[in-house]
């Protein structure tokens, strides 16, 4: 029998399996739909009757360095976010750093309903806010029996 089973905290022992596998796949994503933790922006994706909407969590970008471009069924979000006010003062030491900074590109495969000519996009609050219309003909409708 195992030492896992005999040991006084089974949960211990799977968290520090579950971390040894995470550092083992670390690099991979775990399914097509997923990314590597840290990857900028962050986003949501979600779904109305009407259209795809899409909301990347991007604070600090300078929008005149920002592209979003649909191409064959994928969504583009191109940017960068500029280094400037984020800099230690001299002589400091760094521990961490969490705030990404640099340039960066995302590409979302948007459903086959997702209509590429009816895309609107703007920046409120650090959100970049994009929605895409379904085509007319994905749409629910209902029939009228005779």
């Amino acid at each position: 029998m195992s030492d896992a089973f005999n040991t006084p905290d089974l949960f211990s022992e799977l968290d520090r399996l579950q971390r040894q596998m995470s550092s083992l796949f670390g690099g991979f994503p775990t399914s097509l739909r997923s990314t590597r933790v840290g990857t900028f922006p962050q986003i949501n994706v979600g779904s109305t009757v009407d259209s795809v909407e899409i909301v990347a969590f991007a604070p600090g970008l300078d929008t005149s360095k920002l592209d979003v471009s649909v191409d064959k069924g994928l969504l583009t979000i191109a940017g960068e976010r500029a280094t400037g006010y984020d800099q230690l003062p001299e002589g400091a030491r760094q521990y961490a750093q969490e705030r990404f900074r640099g340039a960066f590109r995302r590409v979302i495969e948007l459903p086959q309903q997702a209509d590429p000519d009816e895309v609107q996009a703007r920046y409120i609050d650090g959100c970049l806010l994009i929605s895409v219309g379904k085509r007319e003909t994905s749409k629910p409708r209902s029939i009228t029996v005779q």
